[in-house]
């Protein structure tokens, strides 16, 4: 069986391919995702929205790497069953979602249709197809119900959800269990992952999107919720853990349910993330607390890794300082003239050289 080769020896297993379908590969994981895997010698195929406006996407120029590029929205099932029929991958890596705490406010019904009827499409329509050898769904920390502690959650918790998108995730994500519970299909397991960081990210609503922006106009960073705990992880860390699962499920191992997260050492608050942001970047930056009321986030959300760790061999090579450098080592390279591609796969071949934690 084809598998894919360990992040550490990307360089030698260019022969040795396999077919992936990612969705969701217009996005900013997405697009670090794909460029691992084109790194690696494989072949990729997307399904996805059309990028949003400056995504690391477009100015990476991705879109003629791909074997096909197909922009679909997930939430129609007969035009997803099509595009993956004539696809047929050997692994479907699925990330499309709509991702913002904040726009599940703004449009509750599109998040919970996209997020939950999308997987669902995904899942049946990946059902039947013989070539398929592994699928994973990406879901999220959030979906874990909440109940403010200190340490973090493992994969046995009790999911839930007090806003839309983490109910909408929560929701696919025992969907993707119960679905495999009753009805089989190639092997399966759902990846969960906290708040990533990394350059090109453009998103809005996302902290290091805003502080990018904030410190460019030389305007204080608007923080809702400076105190805020999350777990903070470099892009590169989170899609290394949904490579080395991948692996686990193709070699016949890994079904269930992971998380990818930073030790303690990574829980860190927003205002401090902004902090050691804006001491990276020339010139006065700033930041400054929103007043009034804002929709409810969680003030501690945190994983606990220990089965990765432990079953995987995966653990984070970037800690908190390298995770807020290397993402806006990425900025300051980009903004000197650097190509958004070129800055990127220097980053993931720096970090493929990665072969212990940082001291």
């Amino acid at each position: 069986m084809r598998r894919l080769p360990p992040l550490d020896s990307i360089q030698s297993h260019y022969a040795d391919w396999v077919h992936y379908l990612v969705t969701g590969h217009t996005g900013f994981k997405g697009s670090w995702l794909s460029l691992m895997l084109f790194e690696a010698g494989h072949q990729v195929s997307g399904v996805s929205l059309d990028p949003i406006d400056d995504s690391l996407f477009e100015s990476a120029e991705l879109a003629g790497l791909f074997r096909n590029d197909e922009r679909q929205d997930i939430r129609d099932a007969a035009a997803v069953q099509r595009i993956v029929e004539r696809i047929d991958p050997d692994v479907v890596l699925h990330l499309a979602a709509q991702p913002l705490v904040r726009e599940s406010y703004r449009d509750p019904r599109g998040t919970l249709e996209t997020n939950v009827m999308g997987t669902l499409n995904v899942l049946s329509t990946t059902q039947e197809i013989p070539g398929i050898q592994a699928r994973l769904i990406v879901t999220t920390d959030k979906v874990y119900r909440n109940v403010g502690q200190q340490h973090g959650y493992v994969e046995a918790d009790p999911l839930g959800g007090d806003d839309p998108y983490s109910a909408s995730k929560a929701m696919a994500d025992i969907l993707t269990t119960s679905w495999v519970h009753s009805f089989g299909g190639p092997p399966t397991a759902v990846a969960r992952a906290g708040n990533v960081i990394g350059g090109g990210d453009v998103s809005r609503d996302r902290l290091i999107p805003d502080a990018v922006s904030a410190f460019q106009s030389g305007v204080p960073v608007a923080l809702r919720y400076p105190d805020a705990i999350r777990p903070w992880q470099h892009v590169l860390d989170c899609l290394n853990g949904y490579l080395m699962l991948t692996d686990a499920l193709l070699s016949g191992s890994g079904q269930g349910s992971w998380n990818f997260g930073p030790g303690v050492e990574g829980f860190r608050t927003v205002s401090e993330v902004v902090d050691r942001a804006s001491n990276t970047w020339p010139g006065a930056a700033r930041w400054e607390q929103v007043p009034g009321e804002h929709p409810h986030e969680a003030s501690v959300l945190a994983l606990d890794a220990s089965r990765a760790e432990s079953d995987l061999g995966w653990r984070n090579r970037l800690d908190f300082d390298d995770s807020i450098a290397w993402t806006m080592d990425w900025y300051a390279a980009v903004m000197s003239g650097r190509s958004a591609r070129d800055a990127t796969l220097d980053q993931i071949r720096a970090f493929a050289s990665l072969t212990e934690p940082p001291a």
